[in-house]
């Protein structure tokens, strides 16, 4: 969905929940793992992202939700962190 090396702000239209969120491609995920919590890594052949962040950075804290299952447009959906 979003070309590597680029990102987009969300309006809301293909993802529930990250209108205003930033949204990379996957292969610009750089130091994260999948979530330690299996009830967030539903899939078919990828990830759904339809429990929760499924993405963590290698300290275990959530980063966001990756979105690549075989039904939908592949992207990266950041969570938003306070300052």
């Amino acid at each position: 969905m979003v070309p590597k090396g680029f990102y987009i702000i969300s309006n809301g239209d293909h993802y529930g929940g990250s209108k205003g969120k930033i949204i990379i491609n996957i292969n610009d995920l750089t130091n994260s793992i999948h979530h330690k919590d299996s009830s967030r890594l539903n899939r078919c052949f990828g990830l759904d992202g339809m429990d929760g962040p499924n993405r963590t950075c290698i300290n275990g804290h959530e980063i966001g939700t990756e979105f690549s299952d075989c039904w939908m447009a592949h992207a990266m959906v950041l969570e938003q962190t306070m300052q």
